[in-house]
């Protein structure tokens, strides 16, 4: 599974960082998803910072891009990437999530080649010493670049990925990178924390993706404007991640998971999808006696909230079972 191949990986290289050399580098981390540190400010900076980075944030990061390009793969059927393009990628993390979805164990072909682009060379180096051994083609094959992210004309890819990497531009900058990717990909996703900032700089992206000419599949059933109010409310999701002995030490956690809240979007070229999606599940189901109780973003009326009872039969067996961020095909 690739999922445990990372934690391997990740075990197998941060074996010998110390708790006391990270700390400094996981405290600026942590005040970066606060929002504590200036956007625009570069990242990961050396060897250390990269390697804390990839044992506090890899795993949830890999979580969450895997969703998103799940997500992504369910709205398009039978379509796998001939190549992916990873933008300011740093340890390769959509990389590793592009595997678990389309690679050898999910029966598909795995993208013949992969490649990601970043300013921080720390970044890159630890992320080809962590593919280095994959059983994943795509992965171990992955070609790691240093460049400028915002400004450098991305190369054409059937996948463009960029995620957790907004945030840390500009304005100027973040409007450049989502359109390079916009002109780039035929499929371009992108991630963000689950955060009312987050999701922000993701409807935004949103805009700018839908006025290059692709169409939303994923989360939204539309392409039109987020029903959602900002400043009242926001779209997330989440992903429960395991944590490994050194994702515990680093994180200074008990708990042997985590939940990691990420908003998204994933945008195609128009002949990718040329029918609107079904409604997604927005919040928790919600559960009283008799009744399963769905907050939805529907491609009709926005979002709305429906009933589902016992006397709808299999609807309200599927509504038992279905989950926060699920799509829902039933009227």
């Amino acid at each position: 599974m690739i999922e445990e191949e990372l934690r391997a990986a990740l075990a197998a290289q941060l074996d010998g960082l110390s708790p006391r050399q990270a700390a400094g580098a996981v405290e600026r981390l942590m005040s970066h998803y606060r929002g504590r540190t200036r956007s625009g400010t570069p990242l990961l900076r050396d060897a250390a910072d990269a390697a804390a980075y990839a044992a506090y944030r890899m795993p949830a990061t890999f979580g969450a891009v895997a969703a998103a390009l799940g997500e992504l793969a369910a709205r398009v059927p039978g379509w796998v990437p001939a190549d992916h393009l990873d933008v300011g990628g740093g340890t390769g993390a959509a990389v590793w999530g592009a595997a678990a979805v389309w690679g050898e164990s999910s029966g598909t072909p795995e993208p013949r080649s992969t490649r990601v682009l970043d300013w921080a060379g720390p970044a890159l180096e630890l992320g080809g010493r962590l593919a280095a051994d994959s059983r994943s083609g795509a992965v171990r094959g992955a070609e790691w670049r240093r460049g400028e992210v915002p400004g450098e004309r991305l190369p054409d890819a059937q996948l463009v990925t960029v995620s957790y990497v907004l945030g840390e531009l500009s304005d100027g900058d973040r409007a450049a990178v989502v359109d390079a990717a916009a002109g780039a990909g035929r499929a371009v996703v992108l991630v963000e924390p689950g955060t009312p900032d987050g999701y922000l700089r993701i409807i935004d992206a949103r805009d700018r993706l839908v006025a290059a000419g692709l169409r939303v599949v994923a989360p939204c059933p539309h392409s039109g404007r987020c029903p959602l109010v900002p400043g009242e409310d926001w779209c997330h999701f989440g992903v429960r991640v395991p944590r490994s002995s050194i994702h515990r030490r680093v994180k200074g956690g008990e708990l042997p998971y985590e939940d990691e809240k990420f908003s998204y979007v994933a945008a195609v070229v128009p002949e990718l999808a040329e029918e609107p999606g079904p409604a997604r599940i927005i919040r928790r189901p919600q559960f009283p006696k008799g009744q399963v109780l769905l907050d939805l973003c529907t491609p009709e009326d926005g979002a709305r909230r429906t009933t589902v009872t016992k006397r709808h039969g299999d609807a309200y067996r599927a509504a038992r079972r279905a989950s926060w961020g699920d799509a829902w095909p039933y009227r």
